[in-house]
């Protein structure tokens, strides 16, 4: 099967664009980000609905809120590094405390900018967006996913937050066949015996390689896509948990407030097991590719099959 070229960014674009021509209050927001949000496609089809701010992510997304109110369907792109963080009031009180029809578009997310370091990583949205009342947090983990989800979140009107990173990733589903449901986690495998395996976003494909890896070493392991963290599927988490031996969740985030503490609190509430957070450290992270930075700290297919032996082996599997 030929290698994925194109971003999930792309796809994005694409829904947008192709819902735009039956769907005049669809807006797109950008802070001087269409090229890097691979948004210029839409710029240049509608430019009626779309609205260049500059840099000024807190306008941004005040604008998109004003929009919004006004019965427009906004939707605010930005790096995600910086509108996770510069306009975080403006999330909570422009959107999230209105309950306004606002989807904050992350680009770029995790370390998808590589050697710019720190200033441009996004480790701590997760976090910081799930904190919001009101606001949805998604990361979907290849373009087909993500189409569907736009899809979905076109025909709500609640705020939401959608991380997306910067690279194509590997095709997960099937053009024709992805398994959406909104808030739904995606199964791969039935519950494992021995281990449960919860990824979001980029880290959903190096899960799976893991999960091959486990199998061909006899271990049986399932994976949840778990691309809605907020709200979480936690009756797919306790139904994992419940059929393994330990849980290891899996994230391109710091090591607190993510995908790992989501699970933590519900396996610890309803299904008590061995769990680990597999992440990013509380630390900056090395310089190098995104591929380069997932292999240092474990975060790809044979770190994660490691972690998950080691994990199985406290356990007393």
């Amino acid at each position: 099967m030929p290698r994925n070229t194109i971003p999930n960014r792309q796809a994005i674009c694409d829904a947008l664009a192709a819902a735009a021509q039956h769907d005049r209050d669809i807006v797109v927001l950008c802070s001087d980000s269409r090229g890097s949000a691979s948004l210029t496609a839409f710029f240049d089809a509608y430019p009626a609905q779309s609205v260049e701010v500059g840099i000024a992510e807190q306008n941004l997304v005040s604008i998109a809120a004003g929009l919004a109110s006004c019965g427009k369907k906004a939707w605010a792109a930005s790096p995600a590094s910086f509108v996770s963080t510069r306009s975080y009031e403006q999330a909570k009180i422009d959107c999230s405390y209105s309950n306004a029809n606002v989807k904050i578009i992350g680009i770029s997310g995790g370390v998808s900018y590589g050697a710019l370091g720190m200033s441009h990583h996004s480790a701590q949205d997760i976090a910081a967006m799930s904190a919001i009342p009101n606001m949805r947090v998604y990361l979907p983990s290849d373009r087909h996913q993500t189409r569907d989800l736009v899809k979905a979140l076109l025909a709500d009107e609640k705020p939401a937050y959608l991380r997306v990173g910067r690279n194509p990733v590997e095709d997960i589903y099937a053009e024709d066949g992805c398994p959406f449901e909104m808030g739904k986690a995606v199964w791969h495998g039935e519950a494992g015996s021995d281990i449960a395996i919860v990824a979001t976003g980029e880290m959903v494909f190096p899960a799976l390689l893991a999960r091959k890896l486990l199998r061909e070493q006899g271990i049986s392991a399932c994976v949840l896509d778990m691309y809605c963290v907020k709200p979480l599927d936690e009756d797919a988490v306790v139904r994992a948990a419940s059929a393994a031996k330990a849980v290891l969740s899996v994230e391109e985030h710091a090591p607190y407030g993510g995908l790992g503490s989501r699970v933590a609190q519900v396996v610890g509430e309803r299904c008590p097991r061995l769990l680990r957070t597999l992440s990013l450290p509380d630390a900056p992270v090395v310089t190098g590719t995104s591929a380069e930075v997932f292999a240092c700290y474990g975060l790809d297919g044979a770190g994660i099959a490691a972690s998950a032996r080691e994990l199985l082996e406290r356990a007393g599997a």
